[in-house]
């Protein structure tokens, strides 16, 4: 298609780059979980002797895994023009790097309306490959009820962050005619939808279902699953107020440039002054902010006592978690390393 086809071939190949895994690593797993702990159980048309090499179970089971990295990214990319943000993971986030490339190339028109639309169809390309790659890992399986099963989930994932991406954007606005009081529920809501099913409880139930999982083994997996992956949100609400550019990435209080209505923020606030709210939603969402203004928002985050309020619901959802592992349905090996994966998630500084 061309040499200017290629600027977003590698565009996407450059989104690709970096970043954790654990969508990949939580489902591969949950697909464990459940193929380990039926290794002594009858056999199932998933796991009967001879209806699939291990070697082929594995592609099939790294590909539907590799599928949710790339729709991470597409995911990403969205989400760095919803957030107009400069950066991602360091590096320019792919509608500056698409303008930069505009500009390089000495072609006519706005740079940064080029960057933003085509970014966009980045996203949605980026989309469709993950699709692709979840269908070339199922193409070879036997088990039909697992294959449905399967997209089932995958589908329902990429419904419900889409949504919970509309929820984040909504609140930045809903948040003015909202009861103070409900403000720590709604931020709830758009951490459950926007990133808990999607970054942990759901690519855990996609590797189970496609290793055949009883309602049992899923419904004990999606127990572990949520807290973890409010835990992890809630994580990421704490790096976005006071993390390390250096670590993370992102400009130092970049959620509050963004003005991002999160747990943090809905606790701070119900705890201020009438005075102290207006100084907050005046600040909160200007992305001009400096320094001084920065600081001056965590300053009232750790002063209201909010900060130790997240770490606090972070370390029960941790226990919540903890409890879940405890299930008789899950593969003893795989339970021991997806504790480790909690810890990756919840006790981390990038």
């Amino acid at each position: 298609m061309g040499d200017d086809a290629m600027l977003l071939i590698d565009a996407a190949a450059q989104s690709l780059r970096g970043g954790k895994r654990l969508r990949a690593a939580f489902c591969y797993w949950g697909w464990r979980a459940v193929i380990d702990g039926n290794a002594g159980a009858p056999a199932s048309p998933a796991t009967a002797p001879g209806a699939l090499r291990d070697a082929d179970a594995e592609r099939e089971i790294i590909s539907v895994a590799a599928s949710l990295e790339i729709f991470q990214s597409a995911a990403l990319v969205h989400d760095d023009i919803i957030d107009n943000s400069d950066t991602r993971r360091g590096q320019p986030a792919s509608h500056r790097a698409l303008e930069a490339r505009h500009g390089a190339n000495g072609w006519a028109g706005d740079g940064d309306a080029f960057g933003r639309a085509a970014a966009l169809l980045l996203g949605d390309l980026l989309v469709a490959w993950s699709d692709d790659l979840l269908e070339q890992g199922l193409e070879g399986h036997t088990d039909a009820a697992a294959r449905r099963r399967t997209r089932h989930e995958y589908a329902a994932m990429r419904r419900d962050v889409t949504l919970g991406q509309f929820l984040d954007i909504a609140e930045e606005s809903a948040f003015a005619v909202s009861p103070g009081e409900e403000h720590l529920a709604r931020a709830l809501r758009v951490a459950t939808y926007k990133s808990a099913r999607y970054s942990v409880q759901q690519p855990l139930t996609i590797g189970a279902a496609l290793a055949g999982g009883t309602e049992a083994q899923l419904e004990a997996l999606a127990s572990f699953g949520y807290p973890i992956g409010m835990a992890f949100q809630l994580r990421d609400d704490v790096l976005g107020v006071f993390g390390d550019e250096r670590l993370t990435g992102k400009p130092t209080g970049d959620d509050l440039r963004e003005g991002k209505r999160t747990a943090l923020i809905a606790i701070t606030r119900e705890r201020l002054s009438a005075v102290q709210k207006a100084r907050l939603d005046e600040l909160l969402g200007n992305p001009g902010l400096d320094a001084a203004e920065v600081a001056a928002l965590q300053a009232m985050i750790v002063e209201t006592g909010a900060l130790d309020a997240v770490e606090q619901l972070i370390s029960d959802y941790a226990v919540q978690a903890e409890t879940a592992l405890e299930s008789p349905h899950l593969a003893a090996s795989a339970v021991a390393v997806l504790r480790t994966l909690a810890v990756a998630a919840t006790r981390r500084n990038a």
